[in-house]
């Protein structure tokens, strides 16, 4: 797998998030992608999981680490990010993304496993290398 292919997904995933952008992250993703955000959720489209994931969040800091795991068509990319939802909560989420890409070089199927921690914590010293940080409105 191309590196610079999993650093344009990185990347598109960090600035849509953080700027809540749910197009931008429909353009990381083949037409009819599956894309499962939680072991224990059915999967759907990788769009309207955003939609619904920013839809009750204020802002957000978000840092991807470059990928730990590279295959000839997979890699596996590390997430952390302190949320502060509409209501005025702040959670820390830190997770991996599984992530099989197409020939054309966007997303085909994701797999998400994730845990979520009340309060704000910034990722560990020894984690990492980051690959990209953004912050959103």
């Amino acid at each position: 797998m191309d590196a610079a292919i999993v650093q344009r997904w990185i990347d598109g995933w960090a600035q849509g998030w953080a700027a809540h952008d749910a197009h931008l992250i429909r353009e990381l993703y083949t037409e009819g992608a599956r894309h499962r955000s939680h072991p224990f959720r059915e999967p759907g489209d990788p769009g309207s999981y955003a939609e619904w994931a920013f839809s009750d969040e204020q802002t957000a800091e978000i840092w991807f680490a470059r990928p730990r795991v590279l295959g000839e068509e997979t890699a596996a990319c590390e997430w952390w990010a302190i949320s502060t939802t509409t209501d005025g909560k702040t959670v820390t989420l830190a997770g991996v993304s599984l992530l099989h890409f197409a020939p054309d070089g966007r997303v085909g199927d994701q797999r998400d496993y994730w845990s979520e921690l009340e309060g704000s914590r910034e990722p560990p010293d020894d984690w990492g290398p980051i690959a990209a940080h953004c912050t959103g409105p």
